[in-house]
């Protein structure tokens, strides 16, 4: 039984870098300290510790982990530094021994975070008492990929409206570019029952929107047997939620049944996120992707036919090994002609132990600016062409708290950003769901603006 009175008082600073998944990991993580009497520092005040939650989908995500760390522990000093998250898992040692790290946590550990660091910290807290000064412990705790087996827990908040309800974690996939499995583990989840009861809790706190993340969502039930489109039945049960947004779905495991089930649903909100990664059939092959460019079309296409207003957003890798200029123009004539509203474009990174470092074809850097530069600009003319379609249409928005005498903003079903100017917003409307009619674009390009229409509540 860990003696949590030495907590109460004590201030944390919490950093998460990268996916959804780990800012909703963080969050809960937030909640759990907060239980133990452990507050959040406020701005300019100095922190008795720091929990930084880690990503490594590319270099430049390791060196702004490596940056983050050094710059909490420069402005925090004597701070109790914890490290987690897949960079973690991936170069422990390295985290250890960067100055001022105290604990390291790997995949494993993040199930019982809490009590790892509860034990750690007490030792930390006795030793400055009894010396002075704080001594770094310089542990780490990690396992290799067959013995990451643990599934921690995660639906919170943080400070946004949507609550993030964490239903599955790692994959089996093993793209040859990709270094998750190995950060993660392999999929794993928890039942169906338990992530249903989660968002009963949800539903008690007044949460209105539920996002579900994880890593291969698709891929539910590996663990229990069950099947994702049973969980998203049993989900649309509970009473009191909305709305739910699923944020990522590999193509070849998004069914047609779910497709089917969501046009008819009205929790399950027309808005889908797809990664595609490569529109030429040859660098998915290199990739060992899961699918081709004809199953993916086929399934934006069913996707628009049952539901012609919805939102759908594509991840595209830029510059992958391979990737010869005729490929690049495959993947961006498939993208111009395809239906979809968004591209998340982001460069191939090179990643150490990958399979894809034998693939003998570099892209060099300058040729993967301009690549990416091509589909940024594709992606902002679709993305445009979207949201002046529903312009002057009516639609419900759940809007986020903003700072006072600050624009609101929230999101239509359909995933259209909205703003409400500072004269019309009222703090009453936080987490509420307001019919508006939408104007205009705003100013930034970023969302639609919007005038009250009335409260649907």
């Amino acid at each position: 039984m860990i003696d949590t009175s030495v907590f109460q008082g004590k201030k944390a600073v919490y950093y998460t870098l990268g996916c959804k998944l780990n800012f909703s990991e963080t969050s809960t993580f937030g909640q759990m300290l907060s239980e133990m009497g452990v507050v959040t520092a406020g701005k300019g005040e100095q922190a008795d510790l720091c929990l930084i939650n880690t990503c490594s989908v590319t270099e430049v995500a390791d060196r702004k982990c490596r940056q983050a760390i050094r710059r909490y522990a420069r402005l925090h000093p004597g701070a109790f530094i914890v490290v987690t998250g897949c960079y973690a898992q991936l170069e422990p040692e390295r985290v250890s021994q960067i100055e001022g790290v105290d604990l390291v946590l790997g995949a494993n550990e993040k199930s019982i975070l809490v009590q790892f660091l509860a034990e750690r910290w007490i030792a930390s807290i006795q030793q400055t008492s009894t010396q002075g000064q704080h001594k770094s412990l310089h542990e780490y705790h990690t396992a290799v990929l067959k013995d990451i087996k643990s599934f921690a827990p995660s639906c919170s908040r943080g400070n946004r409206t949507r609550y993030f309800l964490k239903v599955q974690d790692g994959c089996d996939y093993f793209c040859t570019y990709c270094t998750i499995p190995f950060a993660r583990g392999l999929s794993r989840n928890p039942s169906i029952s338990s992530l249903v009861s989660q968002a009963q809790r949800v539903a008690e706190e007044g949460g209105k929107e539920i996002v579900l993340t994880g890593v291969n969502i698709g891929d539910f039930g590996k663990t229990t047997g069950e099947r994702f489109i049973d969980l998203v039945k049993a989900l649309d049960g509970v009473e009191g939620i909305s709305r739910y947004r699923i944020s990522s779905l590999e193509p070849d495991l998004l069914s047609d049944d779910l497709i089917e089930y969501c046009a008819q649903s009205a929790k399950w909100m027309p808005h889908f996120h797809i990664p595609l990664q490569s529109g030429s059939d040859e660098v998915l092959r290199l990739m060992h992707r899961h699918y081709d460019t004809a199953l993916f079309e086929e399934k934006i296409k069913l996707i628009k036919e049952k539901m012609p207003h919805a939102f759908i957003g594509v991840d595209v890798m830029v510059g992958c090994r391979g990737e010869t200029p005729e490929c690049f123009d495959e993947t961006y004539r498939f993208l111009d002609r395809l239906d979809v509203t968004q591209l998340h474009v982001f460069p191939y990174s090179e990643r150490p132990g990958t399979a894809a470092l034998r693939i003998p074809y570099v892209v060099d850097e300058e040729t993967k600016r301009e690549r990416c530069h091509r589909l940024l600009q594709l992606s902002e003319e679709k993305t445009t062409n979207f949201y002046r379609r529903w312009i002057g249409e009516e639609a419900v928005v759940l809007f986020e708290k903003a700072p006072r005498g600050k624009a609101m903003h929230g999101f239509t079903a359909n995933y259209v950003r909205v703003e409400l100017s500072p004269s019309l917003a009222r703090e009453t409307y936080d987490n509420q769901l307001i019919k508006v009619r939408l104007g205009e674009m705003n100013m930034k390009q970023t969302a639609l603006k919007a005038s009250i229409i009335d409260m649907t509540e």
